[in-house]
């Protein structure tokens, strides 16, 4: 009899253990939101973007489609695209055309070594970025694996065929030769294109370029050598025609005096003249007679030219 109240007591223990009447909707709204985050961050792992100037290849981790997984019936282009997650993983690819610069010291046809400075424009061929993938691998292991052995290559086998001197005045003949070369072995083994080339700087070694310096101060002094020639001619010539004109007006002079004798007399008083005009100038008080005046300048020859002219008397 005692122990039915216990019972009883126990009984309504037990039943105030138990949760509230709506635990059971609590706990179902709670797995409906852990379900729709879950479903959340699949459908966020599940959408990829190719940017802009990118393409993408897609890596399957069991259905085959192609080579070690890779799908190469398609290349993805740009836009937001859908991938299973874990399964599927996209490899995005930059397209768009990098430059890259590197240096090579080389010989040319005449051995004279030469350090070249080239850059190069390159970018993967969209259609082939599978193959490009299986080959060489991303984008970034594309250009450190490929780039750096293949241009020096290619840029010491076309310097080769030209001397030191047409490095620099056929520069843009050898950037272009360069370009076609390279451009096919990258675009048929490699799989890139190649859009331009451009020889950015060309410099000498140390002994070439004291060699061409001496050469140029050579060339210089000969022209200056030249040009003293030159002016050492036209000096000659300068005296022997100054000698002749010299020549020509004594002669002038001596016809003038044997057929004018009034020619000397003339030259007699415009010395004179000069004579006196520069004593007027002159703040002293000067005498002068007809000796300094040079009134009997040519008096003599007057003499002997009358005594020839008249030899009787």
């Amino acid at each position: 009899m005692d122990r039915m109240p216990d019972l009883g007591r126990l009984r309504q223990l037990a039943g105030g253990m138990q949760g509230p009447p709506g635990g059971a909707a609590g706990a179902r709204a709670l797995g409906a939101g852990m379900g729709l985050i879950a479903g959340g961050a699949v459908l966020w792992n599940s959408l990829f973007n190719v940017e802009a100037g990118h393409r993408a290849i897609m890596f399957n981790r069991f259905a085959f489609t192609g080579e070690k997984g890779i799908d190469t019936r398609s290349v993805i282009e740009e836009g937001t695209h859908f991938a299973m997650p874990w399964f599927q993983r996209p490899i995005i690819y930059d397209c768009r055309t990098r430059p890259n610069t590197f240096t090579s010291l080389t010989g040319s046809k005449d051995l004279q070594m030469v350090n070249i400075a080239i850059r190069v424009l390159t970018k993967p061929q969209s259609d082939k970025l599978p193959a490009i993938y299986d080959f060489l691998g991303t984008d970034k292991d594309m250009d450190s694996r490929v780039l750096p052995s293949v241009v020096p290559e290619v840029l010491k086998a076309v310097v080769a065929r030209y001397n030191a001197s047409q490095l620099v005045t056929l520069r843009d003949q050898i950037s272009t030769e360069v370009r076609a070369n390279l451009g096919q072995r990258l675009a048929e083994s490699f799989h890139i294109t190649l859009e331009d080339v451009s020889l950015v700087n060309i410099s000498f070694g140390p002994e070439y370029t004291a060699a061409v310096e001496s050469k140029q101060v050579a060339q210089q002094q000969a022209e200056r050598a030249r040009y003293q020639v030159d002016r050492a001619v036209q000096d000659k010539k300068s005296v022997i025609v100054k000698a002749q004109g010299e020549a020509q007006s004594a002669e002038m002079i001596n016809n003038a005096m044997t057929n004018n004798p009034g020619y000397l007399e003339l030259r007699r008083i415009e010395k004179a003249r000069e004579v006196a005009k520069v004593v007027s100038q002159s703040a002293n008080k000067v005498y002068l007679d007809s000796d300094v005046l040079m009134f009997n300048m040519g008096s003599e020859v007057l003499g002997h030219m009358a005594k020839a002219a008249n030899p009787k008397k």
